[in-house]
């Protein structure tokens, strides 16, 4: 069984403000107060700024989209993430944006290379948001990330 997400995760207020009137765009509530959007095909077409360079190091990152990601972080954290899984083995990718420019990150972790002592990257950002594991395994699993196997699968939970 896999596990596919890529997606932005930040309070509610601030994905509102950063979606705006994308109807695509669906903010689905996690634990400990955020939220998220899944970054489905149709968000990310409606968000890439054309003629913008890629963002190097992910795999689903809209073109451009690191500077509205800046922009919507001058009133409070928001993070980037993205999971691939299957069979036990997979990599992550997080970077967290604070105050208009990157507090965290990027931060990447390949295929069978071990977590740093710190967490996963997805881990890092999520403490870097306030998340608190608590008597969760991680943060991860503290904020309900591990709920569904899909990034289209989080459609159907929205908010």
């Amino acid at each position: 069984m896999g596990y596919c997400l890529q997606a932005v995760v930040a309070t509610h207020p601030l994905l509102s403000k950063l979606v705006g009137d994308i109807d695509d765009a669906h903010i689905v509530p996690l634990g400990q107060h955020l939220s998220l959007i899944p970054m489905t095909d149709a968000v990310f077409d409606a968000v890439t700024v054309a003629d913008a360079p890629p963002h190097t190091g992910f795999w689903k990152m809209p073109a451009g989209f690191d500077r509205e990601l800046a922009a919507c972080s001058t009133d409070g954290p928001v993070a980037y993430i993205e999971a691939e899984y299957f069979g036990g083995t997979g990599s992550q990718n997080a970077q967290v944006w604070d105050g208009g420019h990157v507090a965290l990150g990027p931060l990447h972790l390949a295929e069978n290379q071990p977590a740093p002592p710190d967490g996963s990257p997805i881990t890092q950002a999520l403490r870097r948001l306030g998340v608190d594991k608590g008597d969760h395994y991680d943060e991860f699993d503290a904020v309900g990330l591990n709920r569904h196997r899909d990034t289209d699968d989080w459609l159907d939970h929205r908010g």
